[in-house]
């Protein structure tokens, strides 16, 4: 059994952050870690409080974990402010593959990473990213690009690995196409990834879900873009599922069948 350790934020409702991280950690046949961030106090409706950890807490906790247990892979989710992000960047080992989700916006649209906090993650943990998974608003901060069309989304994810990812899945959620793509762009060349859309208000923790799955691929010791189609995959079959709880952006079926590694 491979291992992965979550760094993110915590939340009430368990749909996204670190219960969602291990609900598909678990669901995808990996043992889950965690290094909580933050604590949050929200529903489907949204946000109504964020209470970050001491940085140095944050430290101390993914070292004790790695101390002991180890990582084969590990996801980084919401960082919630500039000393989280600098205390995470000490702490990740070169030798582990990371899969960065720029988390900025909560799908209910509350922010989650403050302005002064996106150039520590840029320059700390960009650079540290095996893949960095950001959807189109998130692409668009973090380039200064536009991302209205294919060849806007790829520019994105070419600058995103000229700011020092080794590879970046730029994401087609927030756009308004009938088949959605996601876009894999590495120094090799960029990969398509087509589904169609589905039409859902079960659509919190997405994000979370399908980075954490690609970690848990990575760990597995996947190919990149197989990892990201299982990820993607399975994300697909957990909102299609997904159980309808709260009025508003619902949680998704984190149990749903998931194909065995390869």
């Amino acid at each position: 059994m491979k291992r992965v350790l979550t760094i993110a934020g915590s939340d009430s409702g368990g749909g996204a952050g670190i219960e969602a991280d291990i609900k598909t950690i678990s669901a995808l046949g990996a043992y889950a870690c965690t290094a909580i961030t933050a604590v949050t106090a929200q529903n489907t409706l949204g946000v109504r409080g964020v209470h970050p950890l001491p940085a140095d807490f944050v430290s101390l906790s993914i070292e004790t974990v790695l101390a002991d247990i180890g990582a084969d892979a590990i996801k980084l989710g919401m960082l919630a402010n500039e000393p989280i992000i600098r205390a995470v960047a000490a702490s990740l080992p070169d030798t582990i593959p990371v899969v960065l989700d720029p988390v900025m916006v909560a799908t209910s649209g509350a922010v989650l990473l403050p302005e002064e906090a996106i150039a520590a993650l840029i320059t700390s943990l960009l650079p540290r990213a095996a893949l960095v998974t950001p959807n189109l608003p998130e692409a668009a901060k973090l380039t200064g690009l536009t991302v209205s069309n294919e060849a806007e989304r790829i520019a994105a994810g070419q600058k995103l690995l000229a700011m020092g990812a080794k590879a970046a899945l730029v994401k087609g959620g927030h756009g308004r196409e009938e088949m959605l793509t996601d876009y894999l762009v590495t120094p090799e060349g960029v990969e398509r990834i087509t589904l169609p859309r589905l039409h859902s208000t079960s659509t919190h923790g997405t994000g979370c879900t399908y980075a954490s799955a690609i970690a848990t691929g990575l760990a597995q010791n996947l190919p990149l873009g197989a990892a990201i189609r299982r990820a993607r995959n399975y994300l697909q079959e957990a909102i299609r599922t997904a159980p309808g709880f709260g009025a508003g952006h619902g949680p998704l079926n984190h149990l749903v069948r998931a194909e065995p590694a390869a």
